[in-house]
């Protein structure tokens, strides 16, 4: 089973959701983008999503494969590191790593302390298509999670576009450094890997 965690302000409907949803079917192989945005966006957490996670892993036949995107990404980190003997094979696409220091630039290089002042921010959701509030609490539970030291004995896939303005490759490239069971395939892109998912396909079909 392959499993895709989408990420902040998307769902399980997303292009890149669909395209590899699509062709893992294809290979007669079961595959789960759940959304992760319920039951409220608004209410968003990492905690939340994480036990969203948690259950679709314990409910799977055998180990997976994680796929996480972005935020899906930290989520999928902290998934596999919690649920190691669940999770086979770990897939990043531009994981949101080191999420203290990145915060969450990709809406619209939000504000962080006006955000906390406030107790919401306003961004567009992709996967909805509309402006929707989302709670300072989302922030806050996320920096109480360290991405950057986890252990994670399963080999692990990245994929991370050099033009990214919405996750720092640098990261990507620090959080690597020193785990020898990680990949990271540096590829000309932006922060969807859009231009880049036939490639991304050709690697992942090696292994499902």
């Amino acid at each position: 089973m392959v499993i895709y965690l989408h990420g902040f302000a998307s769902s399980g409907q997303s292009g890149k959701a669909s395209y590899l949803g699509q062709r893992v079917k294809a290979k007669g192989i079961a595959f789960q983008a759940p959304d992760l945005n319920l039951p409220d966006f608004s209410t968003l957490t990492v905690t939340r999503m994480l036990e969203q996670t948690g259950v679709l892993l314990e409910a799977a036949d055998a180990p997976v494969t994680l796929i996480g995107s972005s935020l899906g990404g930290f989520v999928a980190v902290h998934a596999a590191a919690r649920w190691p003997a669940r999770v086979a094979t770990l897939v990043l696409m531009a994981p949101a790593l080191d999420f203290s220091s990145e915060g969450l630039r990709g809406p619209g290089g939000a504000d962080v302390g006006e955000w906390k002042r406030t107790g919401s921010l306003s961004v567009f959701h992709f996967g909805y298509g509309r402006v929707l509030p989302v709670h300072y609490e989302l922030y806050a539970d996320a920096i109480r999670y360290d991405a950057m030291s986890v252990a994670l004995p399963m080999p692990v896939i990245v994929f991370q576009g050099t033009r990214d303005t919405a996750v720092d490759p640098a990261s990507v490239k620090r959080w690597a450094h020193g785990r020898p069971n990680v990949t990271v395939h540096l590829l000309d892109d932006e922060h969807q890997l859009a231009a880049s998912l036939s490639y991304i396909w050709a690697e992942l079909e090696k292994g499902v």
